[in-house]
């Protein structure tokens, strides 16, 4: 009996699937320089508005340099001492609708009182010795101040740091300073123009008061 001889069967391939090609990895797309030019342009812009505020915040709201001008304040100041003056406390002040008193020794800058020589916008820079209530008398060349604390006087002048460089004080005054002002002097009780002549000075008239000389650089001090 013939036989046919079948051929082997062939293996099957499997099917070929077509796998995606890889990513090829695309660059970053870089901003057109137009548009970064106006953003530059804008930032700019906004550093020339806002730096000049800001400056004219801080010195109406929180410090200003003034530079000492006159020898009212000799020998605690000299002329054109370049000094920085704290308006924080005031700030506050105004801010709570209450009046700022200073300390008692405590240099301050306040308008000068209106009427006084025609200077009613010039600025003075003295110090704090009588706060409000106290009777401040000047004779035979001392200063006394009476208050509740000392109802016989006592001489800030001979108790306070600052009295060292005092040696007379010329005048005669005898007042009691008024609820929301206080009497200064400047430390050259020879050459200044004071309470001693224009009266007390109103809250609402002080600027600040000097927390900083910066110049001379050799003589730096913190008050």
């Amino acid at each position: 009996m013939d036989t046919t001889n079948t051929p082997p069967e062939q293996p099957v391939e499997p099917p070929i699937v077509n796998q995606p090609a890889p990513l090829e990895p695309t660059e970053p797309t870089e901003p057109s320089p137009k548009k970064e030019g106006f953003k530059g342009v804008i930032s700019t812009l906004l550093l020339l508005l806002l730096a000049p505020a800001l400056a004219l915040l801080l010195t109406a709201f929180v410090f200003q340099s003034y530079e000492v001008d006159g020898p009212s304040m000799q020998t605690t100041l000299q002329n054109h001492d370049r000094l920085i003056v704290l308006k924080v406390p005031r700030t506050l002040a105004r801010i709570t609708h209450k009046d700022y008193i200073p300390n008692r020794g405590d240099v301050i800058v306040f308008n000068h009182p209106e009427g006084v020589n025609g200077g009613g916008d010039k600025q003075l820079i003295k110090r704090v010795i009588g706060l409000p209530g106290e009777r401040v008398v000047v004779k035979d060349g001392q200063l006394t101040v009476y208050n509740q604390a000392h109802p016989d006087g006592f001489s800030p002048d001979k108790t306070m740091s600052y009295g060292k460089v005092i040696t007379t004080t010329i005048g005669e005054v005898d007042l009691t300073v008024p609820a929301g002002e206080v009497f200064v002097s400047g430390d050259n009780r020879g050459n200044s123009l004071d309470s001693r002549y224009f009266g007390t000075v109103p809250a609402s008239n002080i600027i600040g008061k000097l927390v900083l000389r910066v110049y001379p650089l050799g003589n730096a001090e913190r008050f």
